[in-house]
């Protein structure tokens, strides 16, 4: 196993036909490359506690989430990530918030997914990629 340290959270979600990502502020955290044959990436995150409820709502819809990471400087490119919460524990005045993912090849993955949103709400031609250049 590797382990990194965690300096940049996002989670990147749809909300009314809109992408949209979230600055989780982080007080600590590692990201583990567990280096097993499913390549699982563990991250853990420990923010503070007014952010139980945002998470605790992603946890009960028994959803993947799609997270953008910084792993070990904040002035390194984000890791794109596919997680569920596996688990959400209260540390005193903060909580530590589990994920278990797998990481995605941005260039390609996220392109594609973007893309494919878009044409599905309808877009096309020249609005179709002046909305997507300014997803970029």
């Amino acid at each position: 196993m590797k382990t990194f340290l965690l300096k940049g959270l996002q989670i990147i979600e749809s909300q009314n036909e809109e992408i949209v990502k979230t600055d989780i502020n982080l007080l600590d955290g590692l990201i583990i490359n567990r280096e097993d044959d499913n390549n699982t990436w563990l991250i853990e995150a420990l923010v503070d506690k007014n952010y139980l409820d945002f998470f605790k709502v992603i946890q009960e819809k028994e959803e993947q989430v799609m997270i953008e990471v910084k792993i070990s400087k904040t002035t390194n490119a984000p890791a794109t990530f596919i997680t569920s919460i596996d688990s959400i524990n209260n540390i005193g005045k903060h909580i530590n918030v589990m994920l278990m993912g797998k990481i995605i090849d941005k260039r390609k993955s996220k392109i594609e997914e973007m893309l494919s949103e878009l044409i599905e709400k309808g877009y096309e031609g020249e609005i179709l990629l002046t909305k997507f250049k300014s997803l970029l």
